[in-house]
């Protein structure tokens, strides 16, 4: 039983020191060639172009915005929004869903006046049947472009 124990002891020893044998490189004074594809270099250009110019084009701002709606019928709520992204497409419209009530709100207007001449809008084209209601809220701005001057 010993002979076998000592057996199996050395042939385990034996693989373990094989294992740690080294093999020197194969590939002396060579060159690495990574072939990639040229896409990767465009996408990765253009998502740091995005990111950069990302932090400059938004800041959030004390504005106004239009409370168009507060229901729990989301049908009519969906057509509302639907109906305003046909007609308005250059204001943004926000919709909420705080249980039971849908929320829709209207436009990023810096000044109140816009917001007020807007609701008027609103008013007369009857989209909306009941009361329109101007909100104070941090609205999204978006800073004109620097014309470049020359020297």
């Amino acid at each position: 039983m010993k002979r076998v124990l000592i057996g199996m002891l050395l042939s385990v020893l034996s693989c373990i020191g094989y294992a740690q044998s080294f093999q020197t490189d194969t590939l002396q004074n060579g060159k690495l060639i990574i072939a990639k594809d040229p896409r990767i270099e465009i996408v990765g250009q253009k998502m740091a172009a995005y990111n950069e110019g990302l932090a400059n084009k938004i800041q959030m701002v004390d504005g106004y915005r239009l409370m168009l709606l507060n229901t729990t019928d989301r049908t009519m709520a969906m057509q509302v929004r639907s109906t305003l992204l046909q007609q308005y497409p250059e204001q943004k419209i926000y919709m909420t869903f705080l249980s039971p009530y849908i929320k829709i709100k209207f436009g990023n207007f810096i000044e109140k006046a816009a917001a007020e001449d807007m609701k008027k809008k609103l008013l007369e084209s009857k989209l909306i049947s009941g009361n329109i209601y101007i909100l104070p809220e941090k609205v999204e701005s978006k800073p004109e472009k620097a014309v470049p001057t020359e020297e």
